[in-house]
């Protein structure tokens, strides 16, 4: 928790624990947490300038961060995996699956103070399909085009243990994209360079357009 605070810039003020027997199984714990922010309304992004032409980057995730993990144990139990087992170059399934979340608050503070940032989508649960259109107004689409990345290894063995399909894969994993960012046409290659030097692995999904009828927001083909 102190070294995500610390990735974030945030301080760690406080905190409390406490034993409450007969609630939880021996062996069991449960751990919550908050954190409050502040913004100048000024400089609060709602989405609202997004229109048709802009384009929208990806950042890459490192793993399943906090979301899918019911199906990801239920495919671990019914595949019978050998945690324990090489599978990403010198890791572990473990440690594969176990990696924390990767954070992106000071990325993207340094590509806010550099361009103007139209919108940002963190995708957790609910996978790309149903966080990006949060920041969406609601006569646009993100239209992204699924080769632009490569799902990781772990989401494709997701995929092929659990027989899942690709869609599904969508609304259920980040699937490789941590962060959705939304930025003009013009500003595309400059918030590029900026969160690649920030550390940041940047893809270009696709672009916004005009939507028809009562279309999802995002589509991936």
């Amino acid at each position: 928790i102190a070294y995500g605070c610390e990735q974030s810039g945030c301080a760690l003020i406080g905190g409390e624990t406490a034993e409450m027997p007969g609630m939880y199984p021996a062996g069991e714990y449960d751990l919550a947490g908050f954190a409050v922010g502040v913004v100048e309304k000024a400089k609060i992004i709602t989405g609202e300038h997004i229109a048709a032409g802009d384009v929208v980057l990806g950042l890459g995730s490192n793993g399943a961060h906090s979301n899918g993990y019911s199906l990801i144990r239920k495919i671990i139990a019914l595949s019978e995996a050998d945690l324990n087992a090489p599978f990403d170059g010198e890791r572990s399934l473990a440690d594969v699956i176990m990696a924390p979340t990767r954070l992106y608050v000071k990325p993207m503070l340094t590509a806010m103070q550099a361009l103007t940032i139209k919108g940002m989508a963190h995708i957790t649960g609910g996978g790309i399909t149903e966080n990006l259109p949060r920041v969406l107004p609601s006569d646009v689409v993100a239209q992204l085009e699924a080769n632009s990345w490569q799902m990781p290894k772990l989401f494709q063995w997701v995929q092929e243990q659990g027989n899942v399909d690709t869609q599904e894969m969508y609304r259920t994993f980040n699937c490789g994209i941590g962060m959705c960012v939304v930025v003009a046409a013009e500003d595309a290659q400059n918030a590029i360079d900026c969160l690649q030097q920030a550390g940041e692995t940047v893809y270009t999904l696709g672009r916004i357009r005009p939507r028809v009828g009562d279309e999802h927001q995002t589509q991936i083909a």
